[in-house]
């Protein structure tokens, strides 16, 4: 059977100082912010997912949002060079934490930087974003590291939010949802689904039809309900504020086989 396993890791105390790109910055309460970690988390476990939580980074701010640190296609991890300098000492303990969990584990190398982020994946198409942090030679490197597993890469253009991800995510039926304004190119995807609010955009696959998503995206959860899912809703309005959402706070490991 695929395998429920997630990577997670514990906002540090520098949070607060966290890299903002496309939004005003706004004071981050740090204790309220490690109450809605603990409850995402929660919710993880109360869904079948095995957590295992990845080693501190506390001279990083951004370290919580630990999907940054790589990608995982089939069970290859491809380790991130991040565009932003100050992340990539983020990197070696994610790596040891995959590495333990079965996965054989490449790094992306200079001049390529690639923020996990930015790496949308629907059934063995690979979307990559190719924008703010992450380059053409990112894209490269990760073409090389998956197409010969079988996947199908395919670069998207991002501009107008921080990562791929921050735009887009898909459905279990592999429908790409997205809000509008934010989306360089919905033509890019087969099939896209328009969601009201940008939250809206961020989903989670638990299984069985669950999705977990931001509870600042009301409207959106009730299109999903409509549509036949079943949202499972969590407050993570202070990773918001720095441009977080639902997919970054985890690595998903769906294809590791005992």
């Amino acid at each position: 059977m695929p395998s429920k396993q997630a990577l997670v890791r514990r906002p540090g105390p520098r949070l607060a100082e966290g890299l903002v790109t496309h939004i005003e910055r706004r004071p981050v309460d740090t204790a309220l912010a490690l109450r809605q970690w603990e409850s995402y988390v929660q919710a993880l476990r109360d869904h079948g997912w095995h957590t295992t939580e990845v080693g501190p980074a506390d001279d990083c701010p951004d370290a919580v949002f630990v999907e940054d640190s790589m990608v995982v296609f089939r069970n290859v991890a491809l380790l991130a060079r991040p565009g932003a300098g100050e992340r990539r000492a983020e990197v070696p303990a994610a790596r040891a934490a995959v590495e333990a969990l079965g996965c054989s584990a490449n790094e992306v190398r200079a001049p390529g930087t690639l923020d996990g982020g930015d790496v949308l994946k629907v059934g063995d198409t690979v979307y990559v974003g190719r924008g703010g942090r992450t380059n053409a030679d990112g894209v490269r490197q990760l073409r090389a590291a998956f197409e010969p597993l079988g996947a199908r890469v395919v670069a998207v253009p991002v501009s107008r939010v921080l990562h791929l991800k921050s735009a887009v995510t898909a459905l279990p039926d592999g429908t790409v949802v997205g809000h509008p304004p934010l989306v360089d190119d919905p033509a890019a995807f087969p099939r896209f689904l328009p969601v009201p609010e940008e939250a809206g955009a961020h989903v989670v696959l638990l299984g069985g039809g669950k999705l977990l998503m931001s509870a600042s995206a009301p409207q959106s959860a009730e299109l999903f309900a409509d549509l036949g899912y079943q949202p499972v809703v969590v407050d993570i309005g202070e990773f918001e504020k720095l441009e977080g959402c639902v997919t970054c706070l985890s690595v998903r490991l769906r294809e590791l086989y005992a």
